[in-house]
């Protein structure tokens, strides 16, 4: 049975107590490309947990990823990425109407008509009900984080 061990743990209090991974290999009674892997990422059967566990003189369960909190930091991660996303997309929607503006401004000083810019209303609503979007998410996403999601 594989375990999902804490990586970065066992690395930082192999690194606090100023061992290399050859000492806590010794120490634990295991493999050093055992230690590697296990640093790495990769997932640690339960006897290879149990002798680091009494190397570092502690219980198994503190050298294991805590389930939930993994879970909860993904969805941190990708509530992040989501709302990094939807900002980026009204940064282009911002950049391709100014853009257009100008175009069309300047068609519309080159031909003398200036009707061609009741085309920039329609894209002027749209923008400002994206921008709006984007408001009312990150102030729900503000909300949840200091009251807590219900």
């Amino acid at each position: 049975m594989a375990f999902k061990a804490d990586a970065a743990k066992i690395k930082r209090w192999r690194e606090e107590r100023h061992w290399s991974q050859e000492h806590l290999a010794d120490l634990a009674g295991i493999g050093l490309r055992t230690i590697q892997r296990i640093e790495n990422g990769d997932n640690a059967s339960q006897d290879s947990v149990m002798a680091l566990a009494a190397a570092f003189n502690v219980e198994a369960i503190a050298l294991s990823v805590d389930a939930e909190e993994e879970a909860r930091l993904a969805a941190e991660r990708e509530a992040k990425e989501s709302a990094a996303t939807l900002r980026l997309t009204f940064y282009v929607h911002l950049a391709s109407y100014l853009l257009s503006l100008v175009i069309f401004a300047g068609i519309a000083l080159a031909a003398e008509d200036f009707e061609i810019l009741k085309v920039m209303i329609w894209w002027t609503i749209g923008l400002a009900a994206h921008g709006i979007t984007i408001t009312m998410a990150m102030l729900v996403d503000n909300h949840n984080r200091k009251y807590g999601e219900s």
